[in-house]
C-alpha cells in the first residue's frame, strides 16, 4: 500500500493514490497540485550513506572504504514532494542524489543480517542534494554540504515493505527538466540494506521511524535555479522538486562562503 501525508484545508491528512490525484482519509479527492505534500512519515533519526555505489565513488574520485560511510541529518533537512530546494548563490556544483530510503518499523539492536529485513516497515524515494563546493573530504561530510535545510526530499509515498518484494533490484532514474541524467539499480549497492541494518544495530539501537538513505548511483550533474528534478524508483513513484535561488527565500546574495575552510 502507498500512503502520503499532505496539508489541505488547514489540516494534515493521510492520503492514498486516486485516479484523479489522491484521496484523503476523510474521503475527499484532491488533485496533486491542490495540496502541500509533506514527507510521508515524520522521520526520527535519518542516517545517510555516502559512496555506497562503486561507480559513483569512482565518479567523485574517491577510493574504496573499509566500512560504510554513514552520517546523520537533522529534522530541518527534510522536504516533501513538489517542494523547493535552495541553491546558494555563487556555488559551482550542486547536484541531486536519487536514493532508496529505508524506513525502520521495529526496534533493532544487535540484529543479524539474516533477520534484518524483518525490521523494515517500508520504503520511500529520497533526493539528497549536495553542494559539492562545501565537501571537505569523503570521511568528514561537511554539514553545509549534506545537512542543509530542505535539501533532502522524501516521498511522494511511503510504500509498505510487503509491496516491495525485492528492494535489492530496483531501477533508479533522475530527470532534470525532462532529460534523463542518472540511471542505476539498487543491485549495485556496495553494502546492501540487510548488512547496513546489521552494521548500525551492532553499536546503536535503531528505532521505528528511523530512515536509512542508501546512497546514489553514478550520473550526478549540476543543477541550477529553475530546474525541475524528478527522481524515480521502480514501484515507488516519482519524486519532484524545483531548485530556487537565495532571492526566493528573501536572502541577499553571497550569504555563504564559496568553499570549505
Amino acid at each position: 500500500m502507498k500512503r502520503a501525508r499532505v496539508a489541505y484545508a488547514g489540516a494534515i491528512h493521510s492520503a492514498v493514490p486516486h485516479p484523479r490525484g489522491l484521496q484523503l482519509a476523510d474521503g475527499r479527492v484532491c488533485a496533486e497540485n491542490e495540496v502541500v505534500w509533506l514527507p510521508p512519515i515524520e522521520p526520527q533519526t535519518v542516517f545517510a550513506l555516502g559512496l555506497n555505489y562503486a561507480a559513483h565513488a569512482k565518479e567523485l574520485k574517491f577510493g574504496d572504504q573499509a566500512e560504510p560511510l554513514v552520517f546523520l541529518k537533522g529534522p530541518n533537512s527534510v522536504l516533501g514532494h513538489r517542494g523547493v530546494t535552495r541553491r546558494p548563490d555563487g556555488v559551482r556544483m550542486m547536484h541531486y542524489e536519487c536514493e532508496l530510503a529505508v524506513v525502520m518499523g521495529r526496534t533493532a539492536h544487535h540484529v543479524e543480517r539474516a533477520q534484518a529485513m524483518n525490521h523494515v516497515a517500508g520504503y520511500m524515494i529520497a533526493n539528497d542534494y549536495a553542494v559539492r563546493d562545501y565537501l571537505e573530504n569523503y570521511y568528514r561530510p561537511n554539514l553545509r554540504a549534506k545537512n542543509r535545510d530542505a535539501a533532502t526530499v522524501l516521498g511522494p509515498w511511503f510504500v509498505d515493505a510487503a509491496d516491495v518484494p525485492d528492494p535489492g533490484h530496483l531501477a533508479l532514474r533522475t530527470y532534470v527538466n525532462g532529460e534523463l541524467r542518472q540511471e542505476g539499480t539498487t543491485a549495485d549497492m556496495i553494502t546492501d540494506i540487510a548488512t547496513l541494518i546489521e552494521y548500525l544495530s551492532a553499536f546503536m539501537t535503531l528505532s521505528p521511524g528511523d530512515v536509512i538513505l542508501t546512497g546514489t548511483p553514478e550520473g550526478v550533474s549540476n543543477v541550477v535555479c529553475g530546474d525541475t528534478v524528478v527522481c524515480e524508483i521502480e514501484g515507488l513513484g516519482r519524486l519532484q522538486n524545483t531548485i530556487v535561488s537565495d532571492a526566493a527565500f528573501g536572502l541577499p546574495p553571497t550569504q555563504e562562503p564559496n568553499h570549505a575552510h
